[in-house]
């Protein structure tokens, strides 16, 4: 039981779960900005084609 105890002490005082935290909420970060950027550009090139359409009928 003290292996144990000594074992959550460790990984409590550890850097490396906050730092595994840290680099998940900057994934999560990194994704929403990326999908936000496909999704303007999607957007903007349907209109664009949409407007090309158009003036070819």
């Amino acid at each position: 039981m003290k292996n144990f105890a000594a074992s959550v002490k460790q990984f409590l005082i550890s850097e490396d779960g906050p730092t595994a935290v840290e680099y998940a909420v900057m994934m999560a970060l990194i994704i929403v900005v990326c999908i936000g950027t496909i999704t303007t550009i999607g957007t903007n090139a349907d209109t664009k084609f949409g407007k090309v359409k158009d003036a070819l009928t």
